[in-house]
């Protein structure tokens, strides 16, 4: 039998190796060992992770690994289990001690100490009634409810500001109560990952894969329907991604005009027609050579014989047609081109009862359309060949590489595949994708907004975050930063000087500058505004939504507009003050005391983002008081309080990223994965690209349940 000190040693060894195991993934890991190691014999049978006694966190090489160190003797598994598990479970004990801490009784108290008498009965504000709440086994039946219950009293906003105000530590206390309940509730039992994946390319895919398939700069996916968005707000969502008559007539034309394109020029054609027919190759076996290296790219997998096959049949049925080898083997491109195997992307489905693994085929396409937003390349898919896209070091390696990009000697970044993913997760994200669409400003009233501006201000946020990725710097940089992107245009509009391009480049921002981070960006100021002046009210709640991910309620019904007038004695009032008379009605004071102040904050910056220090004569008073009393000046002191909340943020933005790389709406049980990257983020320095990392590494990333969801 082992001694002692060899025990404590490879009980140590489990603990680097699981260090970035989930609490969940470390208990199972114990439970394993306990159905699968004999005391008896020293023996250990470790069953493949696809079957129902292996649990979808735990990979083979762990199962394997515990088993060498801890076999051949049961005994030992005491040993580990009380070395490894304390650290490993540290940091999730430390937030459970605190819910644990705040006894249910306490909370029930809460409720009715403070909420109650405005959420009674049927006539509840809100909609809501606590009347019946006497015990924390109730919240885990209404999890929504109760994840806006926590928000909104994160948030001031539940109870009102007019009402007995509870201390903030109390408010603090009962937040992580109920974030704990709903947290042990749905995470005790583990994570299941979503369904097989079967959703079409959106319309920024389907160009980029045409793009990359065919080598070709043209956009093919010009003339396609926008795309809806859904899920987590992204367009890529499955559930907006149908089928229609137009879709298919316009893939259709679509495949027919880059394929002409791409035919049209020499070297291109060469890239496709690998073959030609010659005195020792008929134009069939030509056809076949061309089909086996296209098909496994278009399909982005391995094919069949008989699905070459197929394609070859019809490339024989238009070549008897026309006698033309390139028109016939267009023509079997074309309907490759148009197939369901490339216009969507399918995983096989799986029907057994426990979650299995994604093939490495099927994990190439996860990458690629996640930070690529387009096909694997030639090295994805050579290692999916080789079997090894579930090894964590080679998936941190591709993410470093699937997120580079090259800074050429003028500054500017060159060479950047994450550009898309940058443009489309960030463009949906904050919301500035209305710029030039929804949002067109009142030229009469706030100036031009040429295209060279409009550009400039579209792509400062894209190249903004393609710097995080590339660099792998702290995400907290949304918050505040000392630099930004700008081109020739938009720099001369925040009056930065230097030499400057059409095409943005980074500038380190002075101590003191007005920029920094996503609230100095004018396209995020913009969006946040009416079309003819700024909105501390829309200000607020975009902060509200987009980076804290609490968003207000709606307003209640048949609130009017805001007096644009002064007062009858024709005094001219502020801005401010006219806010001040609007939310005089006790039924909207509770939200507008939350989003005012953070909007106020921002009223230094006019509509198109430049800054300002008067309105009409009026000096700007950027000053806000947030509901616990606390006070800040103008955009430094907002970006100071946010800071404070930067767990918030984290959280909300991890959700997105994560809802963005599942193309789906996050579950309940996602929100485990959620909080599990939020704590290592935090431990990490907020590394943008240990965010990507650890999504790719998560179970609901790489793994599919049974069932396929159409």
């Amino acid at each position: 039998m082992p001694t002692a000190g060899p025990i404590l040693r490879q009980a140590t060894a489990i603990c680097e190796m699981c260090s970035s195991a989930t609490p969940e993934k470390m208990l199972f890991l114990v439970l394993h060992l306990e159905a699968n190691c004999s005391e008896s014999s020293g023996t250990m049978h470790v069953p493949p992770v696809a079957q129902p006694t292996a649990h979808p966190a735990c990979s083979p090489a762990q199962s394997a690994m515990c088993a060498h160190l801890l076999c051949p003797r049961l005994s030992c598994l005491l040993a580990a289990t009380a070395i490894c598990l304390v650290p490993c479970l540290s940091a999730y004990a430390e937030s459970a001690a605190d819910h644990e801490a705040f006894s249910p009784e306490a909370g029930v108290e809460f409720f009715q100490n403070y909420c109650i008498d405005c959420h009674e009965g049927d006539a509840g504000e809100g909609g809501l009634d606590l009347s019946s709440f006497e015990s924390s086994k109730q919240i885990p039946l209404e999890i929504e409810k109760w994840n806006r219950i926590a928000d909104r009293v994160a948030e001031q906003q539940m109870p009102p500001i007019d009402s007995d105000t509870p201390p903030m530590e109390l408010r603090d206390a009962v937040v992580q109560w109920i974030r704990g309940t709903i947290h042990a509730a749905v995470c005790d039992d583990g994570v299941t990952p979503g369904r097989p994946m079967l959703r079409r390319l959106n319309r920024t895919e389907y160009a980029n894969t045409i793009r990359d398939l065919l080598g070709i700069q043209f956009n093919a996916g010009h003339g396609l329907p926008e795309d809806g968005a859904g899920g987590e707000g992204f367009d890529n969502a499955a559930e907006t991604l149908f089928i229609s008559p137009i879709h298919a007539e316009k893939y259709l034309d679509a495949a027919r005009a880059a394929l002409t394109h791409a035919m049209s020029d020499p070297q291109d054609r060469k890239t496709i027609l690998v073959a030609q027919p010659s005195a020792e190759t008929t134009p069939q076996a030509a056809a076949e050579k061309v089909l086996e290296n296209f098909l496994p790219r278009a399909f982005r997998r391995p094919v069949t014989s008989d699905e070459i096959q197929q394609y070859v049949e019809l490339f024989q049925s238009a070549y008897v047609d026309d006698q033309s080898y390139e028109l016939a083997i267009q023509f079997a491109i074309e309907a490759a081109l148009v197939s369901p195997k490339f216009l969507f992307l399918w995983e096989q489905p799986h029907t057994g009862p426990e979650p299995i693994l994604i093939s490495h085929y099927e994990m190439a396409s996860r990458l690629s359309y996640f930070l690529w937003a387009s096909m694997p390349d030639a090295e994805l898919t050579r290692l999916a060949s080789q079997g090894k896209l579930h090894d964590e070091e080679v998936l941190a390696e591709q993410v470093a590489r699937m997120v580079k990009s090259r800074i050429d000697d003028r500054g500017h970044r060159r060479d950047a595949k994450v550009r898309a993913f940058a443009e489309s997760f960030v463009e949906q994200w904050l919301g500035t994708r209305a710029m030039g669409r929804e949002f067109k400003p009142n030229e009469a009233v706030v100036g031009k907004l040429d295209s060279e501006l409009l550009g400039g201000m579209q792509y400062e946020p894209v190249f903004f975050m393609e710097d995080l990725l590339a660099d792998n710097r702290s995400l907290l940089n949304w918050i505040d930063s000392d630099f930004t992107y700008a081109n020739n245009r938009l720099a001369r509009h925040y009056k930065i000087e230097g030499t400057f391009r059409e095409q943005p480049r980074r500038v380190d921002l002075p101590a003191g500058s007005h920029r920094g981070g996503a609230l100095g960006m004018s396209a995020v100021l913009a969006v946040s505004s009416f079309s003819h002046r700024t909105s501390p009210v829309l200000r607020g709640k975009w902060i509200m939504e987009t980076l804290l991910g609490t968003a207000p309620p709606p307003p209640p019904p048949n609130v009017p507009d805001l007096d644009e007038a002064g007062e009858p004695s024709g005094e001219k009032l502020s801005l401010r003050q006219r806010l001040e008379l609007h939310r005089a009605d006790p039924t909207c004071a509770s939200c507008h005391a939350v989003m005012d102040p953070l909007g106020f904050g921002l009223e230094n910056y006019d509509v198109l983002g430049r800054w300002r220090t008067e309105v009409d004569g009026i000096e700007i008073d950027s000053t806000g008081t947030l509901p616990d009393g606390t006070t800040f000046a103008g955009a430094a002191g907002l970006k100071e309080q946010l800071m404070q909340r930067k767990d918030a943020f984290i959280r909300h933005l991890t959700s997105k990223m994560l809802g963005y790389a599942l193309a789906r709406q996050l579950t309940n049980e996602d929100q485990c994965v959620v909080e599990a990257i939020s704590q290592k983020l935090a431990e990490d320095d907020y590394r943008a690209q240990t965010l990507v990392l650890e999504i790719i590494k998560s179970v609901p990333f790489q793994f599919k349940s049974g069932q396929l969801v159409h």
